[in-house]
């Protein structure tokens, strides 16, 4: 699966994005779908999952403020990004690949990210 992310931008604190992951490919209603983000220096982390049955796992720092969501039939994922902050500052990727266990294991392909800045 080829992935390309879109939908970055400058916003203010507390303002909203939308950021849609694009894929090719026939696998991509069967893979989980990650998203993640990295700052310059750091590493980068998970933000969210959407599994190929619509389950949903977030880490702590974006529950209640972000939503991953899918359209298989677009081969598109979303994660709609509200109430940002300037921590959340970083390049963003999504990723396919496979969730067992509570974990997500990506895969090989992550594609050109998207910056998004928040300003304070």
């Amino acid at each position: 699966v080829q992935l390309q992310a879109s939908g970055g931008g400058l916003v203010q604190a507390g303002g909203s994005l939308r950021l849609s992951c694009a894929a090719s490919g026939s696998t991509f209603s069967i893979s989980a779908i990650g998203w993640y983000r990295q700052d310059p220096g750091k590493l980068r982390e998970l933000v969210a999952v959407i599994t190929s049955s619509q389950s949903t796992d977030y880490k702590d720092f974006v529950k209640g403020r972000f939503t991953i969501s899918r359209d298989n039939a677009k081969n598109t994922a979303y994660l709609q990004m509200n109430s940002l902050k300037p921590e959340d500052t970083a390049v963003y990727f999504c990723n396919a690949g496979t969730y067992s266990g509570g974990y997500y294991y990506p895969g090989r392909s992550w594609g050109q990210g998207t910056l998004v800045t928040v300003s304070s």
